[in-house]
């Protein structure tokens, strides 16, 4: 597309011309330091606030764009550095399409098996990234992503095996053997960030730390991507213009839990939940 060769031609903001080449050409990159940790804990400390005063883990839709119920992760889907990396690769018009948090409890026994976030999402075209910000430490111990380099080149059909260990909702895995002895580990310290493309193998074993592991995945498009299933979409403008209007804009919160915002986002929650299979039970990658 013109957008995305005329991002690998400008000037990059944040990546280098090496680290672009090695995302189009392995399907991601990492490790990239967008905050400092404190701030990564601070945007933490806020989460496992909320969590305390509402009685429990955030789960179920409150997980799936959470960004349009809380101020302070409505900055983080714009923040500066995270949209300078992904404008490198897709260029200056960006949709923030959704976010979900991926928390896994300490001692977590539960999988992700090996799938690719394309297969039920809907969108016009795999021009999708995913910046996945690391709020606590995201270790190969804690379960950490696990991707295939170079697998993003086609959509691959996948089985459902409804395994109750599986935390996607119908335990869905990609119909090829997969050689783990290939996979990457991308570990994180909190306030760094992976990118990933959205047709990219990936997966991630269980938690075994004695911590959770908290990370937030933020997935942005390029303006001219459609949603091709279902009612018309939603989304959050996050840089530059949108000549193409394909998504509605979704409006900040007032506040933290505004009673708009949260109206607002039930309804989206409930069109939009059904094409993110993996997020349906707040579950993780």
């Amino acid at each position: 597309m013109a957008m995305a060769a005329a991002a690998a031609t400008a000037a990059p903001k944040m990546l280098s011309p090496n680290a672009v080449a090695q995302y189009r050409r392995d399907g991601y990159h990492f490790p990239v330091r967008v905050m400092p940790e404190a701030d990564a804990l601070a945007i933490r400390a806020r989460l496992e606030a909320y969590e305390a005063k509402s009685g429990g883990p955030m789960a179920g839709s409150l997980r799936h764009k959470p960004h349009l119920l809380f101020t302070w992760l409505w900055d983080l889907v714009h923040h500066p550095r995270v949209l300078d990396a992904v404008e490198d690769v897709i260029g200056p018009n960006i949709l923030c399409w959704s976010s979900s948090f991926f928390i896994k409890e300490k001692r977590d026994p539960s999988f992700v098996s090996w799938h690719q976030d394309s297969t039920y999402w809907g969108l016009s075209e795999p021009e999708v990234m995913t910046a996945w910000v690391a709020l606590s430490p995201s270790t190969v111990e804690a379960g950490a992503m696990r991707v295939i380099p170079g697998s993003h080149g086609d959509q691959i059909a996948h089985r459902d095996t409804f395994d109750k260990r599986n935390l996607l909702t119908r335990g869905q895995e990609v119909m090829v053997e997969v050689d783990g002895a290939k996979a990457v580990d991308l570990v994180l310290k909190p306030g760094e960030m992976s990118l990933h493309h959205v047709r990219l193998e990936h997966g991630s074993e269980p938690n075994r730390s004695d911590d959770r592991r908290i990370g937030i995945a933020i997935r942005y498009i390029p303006t001219h991507v459609r949603q091709v299933v279902g009612e018309r979409d939603s989304a959050t403008l996050v840089r530059g213009v949108d000549a193409f209007r394909h998504f509605d804009h979704e409006p900040r919160p007032e506040h933290d839990l505004a009673p708009a915002a949260v109206a607002l986002h039930k309804a989206i929650a409930e069109r939009q939940g059904t094409l993110i299979a993996e997020d349906l039970r707040g579950h993780y990658a």
